[in-house]
């Protein structure tokens, strides 16, 4: 099983909208240009870029950190969902988020490690420095 540990700092974004942005199901689908679907309750499903990431929501602290279960449509058939962890921390103007996942299927980690950056902080960077 692979294993991405990886940090990004959001420039002049609060925790809280990072968190915000993350479970709410239009900016979600905003800043990824595909439809999502969120949920900031706990025990709640969700899905991102039309259904290629699915998983549900394990626990929620508001602007803090959010665990989920996480796979992907490219998880071999059977296997165990991978365990995603985001912590975000206020610095100053900034957040710096945390990513840890594990439980990702052998020779996969790397692929979802670019994807984070590519997809995901790039993308939302970019729509809070439009939106702000």
């Amino acid at each position: 099983m692979d294993t991405i540990k990886m940090n990004f700092r959001f420039t002049d974004v609060s925790a809280s909208n990072v968190y915000d942005s993350l479970l709410n199901s239009d900016t979600h689908s905003a800043f990824t240009s595909s439809h999502c679907v969120c949920s900031n309750r706990v025990g709640a499903s969700f899905s991102a870029y039309d259904a290629y990431i699915t998983g549900q929501n394990v626990e929620l602290i508001e602007k803090s950190k959010i665990i989920q279960t996480w796979r992907t449509t490219e998880f071999p058939e059977g296997s165990k969902d991978s365990v995603l962890e985001i912590e975000l921390e206020e610095q100053g103007t900034d957040c710096e988020l945390t990513l840890t996942q594990t439980q990702i299927p052998e020779g996969q980690g790397i692929r979802y490690k670019n994807g984070w950056t590519e997809h995901y902080f790039e993308p939302m960077q970019a729509y809070f420095a439009e939106n702000a």
